[in-house]
C-alpha cells in the first residue's frame, strides 16, 4: 500500500525530535526537557492498540486480559524506501530497532511483540506493576509516514488479578507525567459504542487541557455502534468540543485477528465503510487520514515548540554547568587545599563575630555571633546583675549586731559584719556571670556550626567537614573552663577586700540616705548611735557600696570572655587547626560524599545530552 506524501522538511523536523528523545531516554533522563510529542492515551480495550497496529501496518503489541501496556512505549516511525539505515548484510523492506538494543534489526514483527513483552517484565516485573522507564523502538517501513507518539498504559480504575491495589493510582502518576508537558498533543482515545461523554481518555485530557488546544480524539469501533445510531454529531465537534478534531476509525475485531485478516484489508474495509455510512465525512476520517493528520500536527507542533525549547534547553544547559562547577574539580594539592579550606572558614568566622556579614544584615530577627553575644553582655547578663539587689532588711542587720554583741548591747557598728553583708552580695554575682561566659560560649559555638554548615566545599568533603567541626568545638571547649575560673578569680577578687576608699563609695552620702539620722548632718553618729540606728546605717553603706562591685563585674565579664575565648579564637586557632588537619592519617579528609559524586555524575550526564539537544535545534533551525 502506498504510504502518504510528507515534506522532507518533516523528516528532518521529526528526526531531530526523535534524536533528543533517543539521548535522553540511552541517558535515563526520560521527561527532563518538554520535547514536542504526541501522547497517546485511552481505557483498557478501548481499541488503542489496533490503532497503532494500523497505522503501522503491521500487529506487533502484545495483547491479553487485564494490562498489557506496563511501560510507556515511544514508538518512532520512519518512512524509507529501501535498505537505508546503515545494514548490509540483507535487504529488508521493514524492521524495527529497540533502543536498548543497539544494532539488532528485528524483521520479524512478531519477534518485536515478544522483545516488548521481555522488556515490560524486565523493567516493570512480573506482577502487572507499572514502570515509568520506557520503551523506545523505531520501526522503519515504507508504509509509515515520519511519526512519533507515546503510547501509555490503559486507563484502569478497579485491579483485577494480581494487579496492585492502587493500579489507577499508578497508571494516573504516569500519565499526568507525560500529558502535563505543554509540549504534548494529547491523542485521547475512546470507544464508539461507550458513552463518550464519560470517556477517562477525555477526562484526563482535559485536567491539563481544560479548553481542548492540544488535544486530538479518535473515535474507534464506529462500525460496533447500536443499529439505527450514527457518530456524525460526535465527528462533526457538535456533541464534545475538541479544537484539534474528533478522527474515527474501524478496528479488527478479534474474530478477524483469528481469521487472519491483514491490517491492509482492514483499512480498505474500513474506507468502504466510511464511504457507505460517512460519505461526506469520509476524507476526515480513517487510519490513512489519521496517520497523515499526526504528522502534520507533530511537524507544526515542533515548528511553534522550538523557540520556546531552545530557551528551555539553553537555560537547563547552563544550570547543570553551573551545578557541575558547584560539585567542585580534582583535588591536585591536597594540603593547599585544605588550607584553602581553613582559611575561609576563619574569615567566615570573623566577619560573623565582628558583624561584617553582609547576608546576615538582611535578617534583623536573628542574631547571630558579635551582635547576639553583645545582646547577651548588654541584655541578658546586663538585666540579670541589675535585678540583684541587697536582700537584708534593717531587722535582719539588727540580728547580726545583736549576736555580734554578746551578753552586752552593741554601741558601736562593726566593720567586719558590713564586710559580711556586703560579701553575701557579691556571691549573688557568681552565678550569673558564669551564665554569661556559658551562654558566650554557646553561640561561639552557634558560629562554628554555621561557617562550617554553610561552607560548601565541605558538602562534597563531609570527613573534613566533620573533623573541622570537632577541632573548633574542641578548642572552644578548652577556653571555657580559662574563662570561667578567671571570673571566678574576678568575684574572689572582690570578696578579699572591701575597698572602702574607693572613690565612688561615701560614708555621708550613705548616712545621707538614712531618713532616721536627723538629715545626716554628721558622720559622728556612725559610733555613737544606739543598735537599731547602727542597723540602718549598715543597710545604707551596703547599698552603697554594692553598686560599685556590680559596675566593676559588669565591665570585667565581657572583658574576659573576649581575651580568653573569643579573641582567642579569632587570633590563635587557625594554626592548631591546620596542624591537626595536615597530620591527620587515620581517615581520607577528601573522600567526597556519595550524594556529590551523584550530582557530579547526574550533572555530566544531563550536560551531554543538553548539548546534544542543542545541536540538535541549532540543525532544525538552519534548515527552517
Amino acid at each position: 500500500m502506498e504510504s502518504p506524501k510528507v515534506p522532507n522538511m518533516m523528516t528532518n523536523l521529526i528526526g531531530a525530535i526523535n534524536k533528543m528523545q533517543d539521548i535522553f531516554n540511552t541517558l535515563k533522563v526520560t521527561n527532563s526537557i518538554k520535547l514536542p510529542q504526541i501522547v497517546m492515551l485511552g481505557s483498557q480495550s478501548c481499541g488503542k492498540s489496533s490503532v497503532l497496529e494500523s497505522i503501522v501496518h503491521r500487529p506487533f503489541l502484545p495483547r491479553g486480559s487485564g494490562i498489557v501496556t506496563r511501560c510507556p512505549l515511544v514508538l518512532q516511525l520512519i518512512e524509507h524506501k529501501g535498505n537505508d539505515a546503515g545494514y548490509d548484510d540483507e535487504v529488508a523492506t521493514e524492521w524495527g530497532e529497540f533502543l536498548h538494543l543497539p544494532k539488532r534489526k528485528f524483521t520479524d514483527f512478531d519477534e518485536i511483540r515478544k522483545e516488548i513483552e521481555r522488556r515490560t517484565d524486565e523493567l516493570a516485573g512480573r506482577n502487572k506493576g507499572i514502570c515509568h522507564e520506557p520503551i523506545n523502538l523505531k520501526i522503519y517501513s515504507p508504509y509509515v509516514v515520519d511519526l512519533t507518539l507515546v503510547d501509555l498504559p490503559g486507563i484502569t480504575k478497579v485491579p483485577v488479578g494480581d494487579q496492585p491495589q492502587d493500579i489507577e493510582a499508578q497508571i494516573k502518576k504516569l500519565i499526568m507525567l507525560y500529558i502535563k508537558n505543554t509540549n504534548s498533543i494529547i491523542l485521547s482515545v475512546s470507544a464508539a459504542n461507550s458513552d463518550l461523554a464519560t470517556s477517562e481518555s477525555i477526562k484526563y485530557a482535559k485536567l491539563v487541557d481544560p479548553n481542548g488546544l492540544r488535544t486530538l480524539s479518535v473515535l474507534t469501533k464506529l462500525d460496533l455502534m447500536d443499529k439505527g445510531t450514527d457518530a456524525n454529531e460526535i465527528l462533526s465537534g457538535k456533541d464534545i468540543h475538541i479544537k484539534l478534531g474528533i478522527i474515527g476509525t474501524v478496528n479488527r475485531s478479534q474474530q478477524d485477528i483469528n481469521d487472519n485478516k491483514t491490517i491492509n484489508q482492514q483499512i480498505e474495509d474500513e474506507k468502504e465503510f466510511f464511504e457507505k455510512n460517512y460519505n461526506d465525512a469520509a476524507h476526515q476520517n480513517g487510519i490513512s487520514y489519521l496517520s497523515k493528520r499526526l504528522s502534520q500536527l507533530l511537524m507544526n507542533h515542533i515548528q511553534d515548540s522550538l523557540p520556546d525549547l531552545k530557551i528551555e534547553v539553553d537555560e537547563k544547559l547552563n544550570q547543570h554547568i553551573k551545578n557541575y562547577e558547584l560539585c567542585g574539580q580534582e583535588i591536585k594539592d591536597k594540603n593547599i587545599f585544605i588550607m584553602m579550606i581553613v582559611t575561609e572558614i576563619m574569615k567566615k568566622m570573623s566577619e560573623l563575630i565582628d558583624g561584617l556579614n553582609l547576608n546576615m544584615l538582611k535578617d534583623a530577627k536573628n542574631l547571630v555571633g558579635g551582635p547576639k553575644i553583645r545582646k547577651i553582655f548588654d541584655e541578658t547578663f546586663g538585666k540579670a546583675l541589675k535585678s540583684i539587689k541587697p536582700d537584708k532588711s534593717t531587722s535582719d542587720i539588727l540580728q547580726c549586731l545583736l549576736n555580734h554583741g554578746g551578753p552586752r548591747p552593741a554601741v558601736f557598728a562593726s566593720e567586719s559584719i558590713f564586710e559580711k553583708l556586703v560579701n553575701e552580695q557579691i556571691e549573688k554575682l557568681r552565678n550569673p556571670s558564669m551564665e554569661c561566659v556559658q551562654n558566650s560560649h554557646d553561640e561561639m559555638e552557634n558560629v562554628i556550626s554555621k561557617v562550617v554548615q554553610d561552607q560548601e566545599q565541605l558538602v562534597r568533603f563531609p570527613i573534613l567537614g566533620k573533623k573541622i567541626h570537632f577541632h573548633l568545638k574542641q578548642f572552644l571547649k578548652d577556653r571555657l573552663p580559662i574563662a570561667k575560673e578567671q571570673v571566678n578569680e574576678l568575684i574572689n577578687i572582690e570578696l578579699s577586700c572591701i575597698n572602702t576608699n574607693h572613690p565612688d563609695f561615701s560614708i555621708e552620702n550613705a548616712i545621707k540616705q538614712n531618713k532616721g539620722s536627723e538629715n545626716g548632718k554628721t558622720a559622728n553618729l556612725l559610733l555613737n548611735l544606739k543598735t537599731e540606728k547602727n542597723a540602718e546605717i549598715l543597710f545604707c553603706l551596703v547599698e552603697n557600696y554594692f553598686p560599685i562591685v556590680k559596675q566593676t563585674v559588669q565591665d570585667q565579664v565581657p572583658k574576659i570572655i573576649m581575651y580568653k575565648v573569643i579573641n582567642h579564637m579569632k587570633n590563635n586557632i587557625q594554626n592548631e587547626l591546620l596542624n591537626n588537619l595536615l597530620n591527620e592519617t587515620d581517615v581520607n579528609l577528601l573522600q567526597e560524599s556519595e550524594e556529590n559524586e551523584n550530582r557530579r555524575q547526574n550533572a555530566k550526564v544531563m550536560i551531554q545530552a543538553l548539548k546534544a539537544a542543542q545541536e540538535a535545534i541549532n540543525e532544525i533551525r538552519m534548515q527552517i
